[in-house]
């Protein structure tokens, strides 16, 4: 309860953290200011009174999306560029493995701000900013391993990701997540062949 009349601060990421779990639940038609307060356990016109449209509301969600999902992904312990493609597929296989058993109601929510992004510019520049400190790590990894395309050859790593992830969260296999293993082995195939130059 001591979360809740602390700063306004605690009191935004308690809201967003209560919007992802109506998003992944009941998907963007049920993400209202009244189903937030009541997720939240929040007296009726709390989320309102912080967050006045559904504009403001979603761009704070996001950001509290990517500062959750950083933590899920792991990017603070993604290794040093020098570490190899062992390390970074070791991490990178850690990483998604986290988010499609543990955290799955998180991927899931992101699925629909993204889709939800695709319909309304504002929120479109706000989603593609929050989702870019992720590709700058990536990058410098890229290119430390040896990449003559770090650029492109991130693209290509994260759209593998990514693929995989919804395939596992949201499509037809969601109920036979991969081992992390499974996961480490197709990384490597992947980096090796983008980056192994014969």
């Amino acid at each position: 309860m001591a979360e809740r009349t602390t700063s306004p601060r605690s009191r935004s990421d308690l809201i967003s953290d209560a919007a992802l779990e109506v998003l992944a639940e009941h998907g963007m038609r049920g993400l209202t200011h009244r189903a937030v307060d009541q997720a939240a356990q929040l007296p009726q016109g709390s989320t309102s009174n912080l967050f006045r449209t559904r504009q403001t509301l979603l761009e704070a969600v996001i950001k509290r999306l990517m500062h959750r999902e950083a933590s899920v992904l792991g990017i603070d312990e993604m290794p040093a560029p020098s570490g190899g493609l062992a390390a970074l597929a070791d991490a990178m296989a850690l990483a998604v493995h986290r988010s499609l058993t543990q955290h799955r109601a998180l991927l899931v929510a992101r699925y629909e701000l993204a889709l939800e992004s695709t319909r309304r510019p504002e929120l479109r520049t706000v989603y593609d900013t929050a989702g870019s400190s992720f590709r700058r790590p990536l990058q410098a990894i890229m290119a430390a391993a040896g990449s003559t395309e770090p650029e492109r050859h991130t693209v290509s790593l994260i759209a593998w990701s990514e693929g995989l992830m919804f395939t596992y969260a949201a499509g037809a296999d969601h109920s036979s997540p991969l081992s992390l293993d499974t996961l480490r082995a197709g990384l490597l195939e992947l980096l090796h062949g983008m980056l192994d130059h014969r």
